[in-house]
């Protein structure tokens, strides 16, 4: 255990002499703090309201307009003036975002046409069909991270499980599981969405299985190397001798001891599942229709060309995730490197 230990502190040690992934690693944490608090920064509804009816939060749950004092049960639109009339009596009060708008709803009160340049209203302008280009790429830095977080997880566990396997138990079975891998790899991915998104309406559950049935292709091939190297080790044979079981010894030591290959790989596997998320909302294959998305900013900034704030800001901040993820990769693959 002290080993183990001193092992993980070096590697620490390592990968914290490198500045430039340090920072990368402070930018990704960054953008992912402040794109989730997303809608507590650009919304269109309040955080908070205290009326003479009670406290209510909208930015959880839908709200009547009678649970404000008005007529309709129909849910309250908080950019009506009736509504926030309701709200802004003499005791009453509301904590609103940062920036009143939402991602998903046109802008009326914008006296310009669609889309339109940055105004004191709108930092980064409005796209082709109203909506607040900031509120946008909040929303869908928050879509993009959180999507390539969980994606690359599944695969580098599925990768990790199924490279260990081949590695520790090899012959026919090492075989049989490499045929597969090898037919399964050579199906067409983009086919196959096209596909699945023929039969089902595109959403994040039928882009992240399909995605999640590829993604640790890569990873496993690795992991059956390094397992296949370790399994014949003296603190192997130690265990076998204790009489625990192939499952034991894998759980509680080759597994843990061939982590650096994972641990190195999920950066890279985050920025390709990011990537391909993009690319598919580029091309309308993703799930853009259940809000917003840096690939469908980008496809709308193709269409408007001459409106470089539709497309442009969506750029650097896809850009940005993958250059800090890649600079991430590299410093933990250098960090990993017992040559250094």
């Amino acid at each position: 255990m002290n080993g183990t230990m001193r092992v993980h502190h070096t590697v620490w040690q390592r990968f914290r002499s490198s500045r430039k992934a340090i920072a990368a690693l402070v930018l990704l944490g960054l953008m992912l703090c402040i794109s989730i608090g997303a809608p507590l920064i650009a919304n269109d509804r309040p955080i908070v309201i205290s009326s003479s009816h009670g406290l209510a939060f909208p930015i959880l749950r839908d709200y009547p307009e009678t649970a404000f004092g008005g007529e309709l049960a129909t849910p309250a639109d908080f950019n009506d003036p009736v509504v926030q009339s309701l709200i802004s009596g003499s005791d009453d009060w509301a904590i609103w975002p940062i920036h009143r708008a939402s991602p998903t709803r046109t802008s009326l009160d914008n006296p310009m046409p669609s889309p339109a340049a940055p105004t004191k209203q709108h930092p980064l302008g409005t796209d082709d069909r109203g909506r607040d280009i900031l509120a946008q790429l909040l929303s869908a830095t928050r879509t993009s991270l959180v999507f390539g977080l969980v994606l690359a997880a599944i695969g580098v566990a599925l990768g990790t499980l199924i490279g260990a396997l081949q590695g520790y138990f090899g012959g026919r079975s090492d075989l049989f599981g490499q045929r597969l891998i090898e037919i399964w790899s050579a199906l067409p991915e983009l086919y196959l969405l096209i596909i699945f998104t023929a039969f089902f309406e595109p959403s994040v559950w039928v882009l992240g299985i399909v995605l999640a049935l590829f993604s640790w292709i890569g990873l496993s091939d690795v992991m059956r190397a390094e397992i296949y190297r370790q399994r014949t080790a003296d603190y192997v044979a130690a265990a076998r001798a204790l009489g625990l079981s192939h499952w034991q010894i894998l759980r509680r030591h080759l597994i843990p001891n061939s982590l650096a290959p994972a641990i190195s790989f999920f950066p890279f596997r985050v920025s390709a599942a990011i990537f391909a998320l993009s690319s598919l909302d580029f091309l309308g294959l993703g799930f853009s229709a259940e809000g917003a998305s840096l690939g469908a900013l980008i496809a709308q900034g193709k269409d408007n060309l001459d409106a470089w704030w539709i497309g442009g800001p969506a750029v650097a901040v896809l850009a940005l995730i993958l250059l800090a993820l890649v600079i991430v990769g590299e410093g933990l693959r250098e960090a990993f490197d017992p040559t250094r």
